[in-house]
């Protein structure tokens, strides 16, 4: 199965990893983000967002026009239009949802000369800072073995303190399967 464009399996799986703050917050490297993990550099201006609370919807409707947008064509780009299943695809776009970088990763060019074994391994050169680790290991599971983690179900940070952290304490899991179709049917997508 070719898919060349958004699913709601592939934003849900992307959204889990991710987790969800509808404030701006300082992320662990001292960068200001906010809803699935988008910054001023994904292509949306987040500082709109310090200090108010946007909706769970916007939060959806940003993601996916960015993922539409931005980095599906660079994704498809660099596997030169080469036919992917909607695992690998997903877990592609998650990969460059992440670093931004699915240009410059050497697993990308070993999976297109058909070393799958060194992609494979390769994949993990990509796991800075350490709290990664775990979601670099699901989308190499999910590219190589087709295994989705993504359920529909994200955790949501209810609060950012005044100085920009997440109080971690706030979590809570929250569906959003619903409102990821409504906004996929809007975009022509579903």
């Amino acid at each position: 199965m070719t898919s060349a464009h958004l699913t709601e399996r592939i934003l849900l799986e992307i959204a889990e990893h991710e987790g969800l703050v509808l404030e701006a917050y300082l992320d662990s490297v001292g960068v200001w983000t906010w809803g699935f993990g988008v910054t001023d550099k994904s292509g949306h201006l987040v500082g709109r967002y310090r200090g108010r609370r946007s909706t769970v919807l916007r939060a959806i409707e940003v993601y996916e026009w960015l993922l539409r947008t931005r980095y599906l064509p660079q994704v498809l780009a660099a596997f030169r239009g080469r036919e992917l299943t909607e695992a690998q695809l997903g877990a592609a776009l998650s990969f460059h949802w992440n670093t931004g970088a699915i240009g410059q990763a050497d697993w990308v060019q070993s999976f297109l000369f058909g070393r799958r074994a060194r992609a494979w391994s390769e994949f993990l050169n990509w796991s800075r800072p350490r709290e990664i680790i775990a979601r670099r290991k699901a989308e190499r599971d999910l590219f190589f073995d087709g295994r989705w983690s993504g359920d529909g179900v994200v955790v949501m940070y209810e609060r950012v303190r005044p100085n920009g952290t997440i109080d971690w304490k706030s979590a809570r899991a929250i569906d959003i399967r619903d409102e990821i179709r409504a906004v996929l049917a809007k975009a022509g997508e579903a």
